[in-house]
């Protein structure tokens, strides 16, 4: 048995490194399946280049999204989420809101960077929408502009949030994660694509998730492929909740312990949200998100 990372997944095999550099495509044991990159396993080797997975590390979380047909993993033992939009092709606010729920139940520091910042026309408005969603979820949620393309202006700017962390890099298709990546590590020599103007939507570029090792060893950057939905049928009322910190102090004044805050009497959320102290574009995505997985309870 020997110990490895896995840093690619495709289908259902894996590419597992050592800590002597070396890798190997591996296998889970059976039909089971459940490896992630950024896992940490236990392999059994088989021949000149093949291995086994016997077993998967503990892990710190599992990054992941779950609609009603399937569920698609992004990544394991993760350090932080970088959230990539752009300022063109036009980015999805409800996507980004799900993003960040999904990165405050696995407990994993969510950053948004804004690709793209050169283009002049539609930076202030795009810029502006991701300023006021930090500032009511988080005030420390940082929003990072950015120009792929200036590569020595993109390192500066990101490495210093990316040292000793594993980063997993999420978005819709067309944001320019392709290009972010090749400016942090050169050596990937991701494909890049240019997205369809005529459909105002990105085309996929990225088809596996794959780990990549910072220049200088100090931190790892994972790139998943470009996504236009993001389920979130495994989480549950509570979970939803805690995905929407701008609730919390409000709750507090709710007259109910259970209150779920959408028509409950006494609601210090619904109370802040007449007030304007909440977001209502914030309080309608938490009302569908609860409305798809009792959907769901019911089948």
């Amino acid at each position: 048995m020997k110990d490895g990372l896995i840093i690619a997944a495709h289908g259902r095999h894996y590419t597992v490194e050592f800590s002597d550099g070396t890798t190997r495509q591996c296998f889970p044991r059976g039909k089971k399946s459940g490896p992630a990159v950024g896992d940490h396993v236990a392999v059994r080797l088989q021949g000149e280049a093949e291995g086994v997975i016997e077993e998967i590390k503990e892990r710190k979380n599992l990054v992941y999204r779950s609609d009603d047909m399937r569920t698609k993993q992004f990544a394991a033992n993760v350090d932080q989420l970088l959230i990539v939009v752009a300022v063109e092709p036009a980015f999805s606010m409800e996507l980004i809101g799900r993003a960040l729920v999904a990165a405050c139940h696995a407990d994993i520091r969510p950053l948004i960077i804004l690709n793209k910042a050169d283009i002049a026309q539609g930076y202030d408005k795009a810029a502006q929408r991701l300023h006021e969603l930090a500032a009511v979820y988080d005030p420390a949620l940082p929003v990072i502009p950015t120009h792929a393309l200036d590569t020595s202006k993109t390192v500066s700017t990101l490495l210093p949030h990316l040292r000793g962390r594993c980063s997993l890099l999420l978005g819709q298709s067309g944001m320019g994660k392709s290009s972010l990546l090749n400016a942090l590590v050169p050596q990937a020599r991701a494909a890049t694509q240019e997205h369809s103007i005529a459909l105002d939507a990105g085309r996929h570029t990225t088809t596996s998730t794959r780990l990549y090792h910072l220049p200088g060893g100090d931190g790892s950057i994972i790139d998943s492929p470009g996504f236009q939905n993001f389920g979130l049928f495994h989480l549950d009322p509570s979970d939803i909740e805690r995905g929407f910190p701008e609730f919390a102090l409000h709750a507090e004044q709710c007259r109910f312990y259970n209150c779920t805050h959408r028509h409950e009497p006494g609601c210090g959320v619904l109370t802040a949200l007449e007030l304007g102290n909440i977001h209502a574009e914030r309080h309608e995505l938490y009302q569908r998100l609860l409305a798809e997985i009792e959907e769901k309870d019911r089948y």
